[in-house]
């Protein structure tokens, strides 16, 4: 897939002010699942002990600011100068942080930079197989990747995704080139660029929009279908970690 760069800053700029609204962060469940992927994200990290990390796709700095407040050497790129504006507004105050607008197919940093690479709802928006090797390469050997992306397999995103007259409605936010995954060819695809102990594991049906009241009932089923074989294959995401 050939992402359209020009498009998508244009798109970002469009929607800046309202961005969390539209990728679905800003509702009560929304910040719920937005703390769930930084909790998994850091539980990681922590394990190895790493602490300088690269954050693809920061974005309006929702998922920068848990790293910097976990203590993390936080260096956040997007292609979009508009929502890194937003980041920096959000963070700060954090001195563990550098932001930059740069192009991940095109990494500026030397090889082996990173203890780990890791972003939330990103790859979806890129051509992914370059992007994979540049991640790769700026990773020191034993580094972590880490991503959560949406699952192709879940019914709303399948017909989100691939019907253009749903993917064109101004309230979904989407761009024409964003898509999801099917966690078996991502694996493959990882595992081709030379990724080790690689897993894509379908996660969460907490859908942002879940009224408030009805959350903690959500939750709760969404943790028993996680684990229940066929059945978690719609979940919402899915939860990427590699190794280099």
């Amino acid at each position: 897939m050939a992402q359209d760069k020009a498009g998508e800053i244009i798109h970002d700029s469009h929607i800046k002010d309202d961005a969390e609204f539209f990728w679905g962060w800003s509702t009560p469940a929304g910040k719920l699942r937005a703390e769930r992927r930084a909790d998994l994200i850091v539980k990681e990290l922590n394990k190895k002990g790493f602490s300088k990390i690269l954050e693809i796709g920061s974005g309006t700095g929702i998922f920068t600011d848990f790293l910097c407040r976990a203590g993390f050497e936080v260096h956040g790129i997007d292609i979009s100068s508009d929502l890194l504006k937003k980041a920096a507004q959000k963070c700060s105050g954090a001195g563990n942080l550098t932001l930059s607008v740069a192009d991940a197919q095109a990494l500026p940093y030397p090889d082996a930079s990173f203890d780990a690479v890791i972003g939330v709802c990103v790859l979806h928006h890129m051509d992914v197989s370059p992007v994979l090797s540049e991640i790769k390469r700026v990773m020191k050997d034993g580094g972590l990747m880490i991503f959560s992306e949406p699952n192709m397999m879940n019914p709303q995103l399948a017909l989100q995704k691939n019907i253009k007259p749903i993917k064109r409605l101004k309230v979904l936010g989407e761009t024409e080139d964003e898509t999801a995954f099917f966690r078996w060819p991502m694996k493959k695809m990882l595992e081709n660029t030379g990724f080790k102990n690689v897993s894509v594991t379908p996660f969460d049906f907490l859908h942002p929009w879940t009224p408030k009241p009805f959350i903690p009932f959500v939750k709760n089923l969404g943790i028993v279908l996680e684990h229940i074989p066929v059945i978690r294959e719609i979940a919402g995401s899915l939860f990427i970690y590699a190794v280099k």
